[in-house]
C-alpha cells in the first residue's frame, strides 16, 4: 500500500443553502456525519436533478459528507484557465486544501486520510467538475489578459 504524506493547508465550512462557497476557518470539528455547521454534514441527502443513481428527490445515503482538493490542484485549474486570480478551494465548496498530494481528487474511493489528531477521513467518490461550478467561476473571473473565462473552461481544466 502507497503511503502519501499531505499537508493542510487551509479549512473551510459552509452553511448557506444558496451558494457553494464555503469560508475559510481556524479549525474543522469532524463527527460521523461530516463537519458540525457544514451544509454537507448530515447522513442522509436529497437527489438532485440529473443525478445518476435515483430520480431526483430520492432520500439517500450523503457520501458527500465532505470535500477537498490540492494546491497543485488549484495552481494548475488556475493555469490552465488562465484566470488573472487564483481559484480558491472555497470557491469550489471544499472543506480541505491540502499540499504534497498533487492529484487528490483522483485518489481512489476507500482512502483513508489518517490526521495527527487521530481523525480519520475516508475517500467515497470522485467529485466530478460541473457545467454550473464552471458558469460560477467564468462570472466571477477573467482571464490575465482581462478577457472574459467560457462557461466550459472550468469542466475542461479541472478533469
Amino acid at each position: 500500500m502507497k503511503k502519501n504524506i499531505g499537508y493542510v493547508e487551509s479549512v473551510y465550512l459552509g452553511s448557506s443553502e444558496k451558494d457553494v462557497d464555503k469560508s475559510n476557518c481556524q479549525s474543522l470539528n469532524a463527527q460521523l456525519s461530516g463537519f458540525v455547521g457544514d451544509r454537507h454534514g448530515f447522513f442522509e441527502r436529497e437527489t438532485w436533478e440529473g443525478d445518476d443513481k435515483q430520480p431526483e428527490g430520492t432520500i439517500r445515503r450523503n457520501e458527500r459528507q465532505w470535500s477537498a482538493v490540492s494546491a497543485e490542484e488549484l495552481a494548475g485549474i488556475t493555469k490552465d484557465m488562465d484566470l488573472a486570480e487564483p481559484l480558491q478551494a472555497g470557491t469550489l465548496g471544499a472543506n480541505l486544501c491540502f499540499s504534497g498530494i498533487p492529484h487528490f481528487s483522483h485518489l481512489p474511493k476507500g482512502t483513508v486520510l489518517r490526521f495527527p489528531s487521530g481523525a480519520e477521513l475516508m475517500v467515497e467518490e470522485y467529485n466530478p467538475p460541473c457545467l454550473d461550478m464552471g458558469e460560477k467561476i467564468a462570472s466571477m473571473h477573467t482571464s490575465n489578459k482581462g478577457q472574459k473565462i467560457a462557461n466550459v473552461a472550468f469542466s475542461s481544466a479541472a478533469k
